[in-house]
């Protein structure tokens, strides 16, 4: 019972930075922007907020530098491909690659850098119930808000008028715009805070997760986020699960380690990544499906003049 409760909190822990990075994603891709640079964001957010923890000692101003990190990056991304019109595919691939270099670069000095035990937090009264007290009521409050974001988002998307603009940017920004919308700052907007987001996923896993800088410590987490939003058909809620069933599978791996199944190591490491391989070559099967769901804009540029 204490083996799976372990597992539980673990995957709940992983799957809150797959939720926040996806969540962020989600944003920018209903407002018609493809960022393939979420990798480069989380990283450079990672760095920016691990050196503000190492710095400063505090939390929430390490998280205030991560999300400041990815959204200034986002923006120039997004001044890029929405004001210039460059390639939207193209330019995130730079944007990930910038952030890998640049990150390792100024991780140099921080590699051996403590930043002190973390606090524990637990809900009262209810961390101390058998089997649910440690797997559910034991995590950080970012665990717990990313599922509130989740829902404030869903709600933002399909019940109010915000939401919808910003769904129309994405479906028919030329019907936006001639409605007077100004659709290439909405779409910086939500290139903005998507970046964000992508930044607080990854202050979360340097400062909470690990906590620790390593180069290359996002390791691909970036990517399976961009996976997820086709996996959950760009919904807020679906994305939160996949993330938690993405979370569970990474975990998985330590798992059976510990209680030693001998299974070799390099093949555990890989389950995360065939498990994406495998979800999106399901998906792909039904075409129309994904068709349906996705904005029909995404990764197109707009041109207000023609």
């Amino acid at each position: 019972m204490d083996q799976i409760a372990l597992l539980i909190a673990a995957t709940l822990n992983a799957g809150t930075v797959l939720a926040i990075a996806g969540l962020g994603l989600l944003i920018n891709e209903r407002a018609g922007v493809l960022n393939l640079g979420a990798e480069g964001l989380m990283l450079v957010a990672a760095i920016a907020g691990f050196a503000t923890a190492v710095h400063t000692g505090s939390d929430l101003l390490a998280f205030g530098a991560g999300m400041g990190a990815g959204a200034l990056l986002a923006a120039v991304f997004g001044v890029l491909v929405i004001w210039l019109n460059t390639n939207q595919y193209a330019t995130g691939l730079a944007l990930s690659l910038f952030g890998a270099g640049f990150s390792a670069f100024v991780g140099i000095r921080y590699t051996q850098e403590k930043i002190g035990d973390r606090l524990q937090f637990q809900i009262p009264g209810l961390a101390d119930l058998p089997l649910i007290g440690p797997a559910l009521f034991r995590h950080h409050p970012m665990v717990y808000l990313t599922i509130i974001a989740a829902a404030a988002l869903a709600w933002f998307l399909y019940r109010s008028r915000a939401g919808l603009v910003l769904r129309a940017v994405g479906e028919a920004p030329e019907s936006a715009h001639a409605l007077g919308y100004p659709v290439r700052r909405i779409r910086l907007a939500a290139v903005v805070v998507g970046g964000a987001l992508c930044g607080l996923a990854g202050a979360y896993l340097a400062i909470i997760y690990t906590p620790l800088w390593v180069e290359g410590m996002v390791a691909g987490k970036g990517w399976i986020a961009l996976a997820l939003t086709t996996f959950a058909t760009w919904r807020p809620a679906r994305v939160l699960l996949g993330a938690y069933l993405f979370g569970g599978v990474t975990m998985l791996q330590f798992h059976l380690q510990g209680v030693g199944v001998e299974v070799p190591s390099q093949f555990l490491t890989m389950l995360p990544y065939l498990a994406t391989i495998l979800v999106l070559a399901l998906i792909s099967r039904n075409p129309q499906w994904i068709r349906i769901n996705m904005p029909t804009s995404i990764g197109k540029p707009f041109y207000p003049g023609s």
